[in-house]
């Protein structure tokens, strides 16, 4: 339990009654949440020398194959002046390639490649023992709960 500051006449009050507990704000609630998440995953990407942008990126090209930036930068959850970043990142360490539109020349598509699947193989491992530890600790089935509920709020349009 904290002191109550002296200076400060409502100190230990909750001064917006309106406004739910943090511990009860989805907000609040899902970035404490995202990050006891990020923090192993963090380490596992220093390992490998991406940034968690990259590994989106990366992660994203292999599951879908080719792609456009505009549909890669909204699969990857990136902004476009972003993803222009982290694509030239990429292409100097070689883990994507740029291939030229067959029907469009003014545009580029995006690819993985076998470097960079390779970099995914190798953090496989380690990626699949936080997800392990994270299902021993709240169970299979709540787990692909939390999942299930996150992929339908992330498909809410809410303004």
């Amino acid at each position: 339990m904290t002191t109550p500051d002296p200076d400060r006449p409502d100190a230990g009050a909750r001064t917006r009654p309106d406004l739910p507990e943090t511990s009860r704000s989805l907000p609040i609630v899902m970035l404490r949440a995202r990050e006891t998440m990020m923090a192993p995953i963090r380490q596992m990407l220093q390992k490998v020398d991406v940034t968690e942008q990259q590994w989106r990126v990366l992660r994203v090209l292999d599951e879908r194959g080719t792609l456009d930036p505009k549909d890669l930068a909204q699969a990857a959850c990136l902004l476009n002046p972003s993803l222009t970043r982290i694509m030239q990142h990429l292409e100097r360490k070689g883990l994507i390639r740029r291939k030229d539109h067959p029907s469009d020349r003014r545009k580029v598509l995006l690819d993985i490649t076998p470097e960079g699947v390779a970099l995914l193989r190798a953090a496989a491992p380690e990626s699949q023992a936080i997800f392990a530890r994270l299902e021993e600790q709240l169970g299979r089935d709540k787990v692909e709960r939390l999942l299930d509920l996150l992929n339908e709020l992330s498909g809410l349009e809410l303004d």
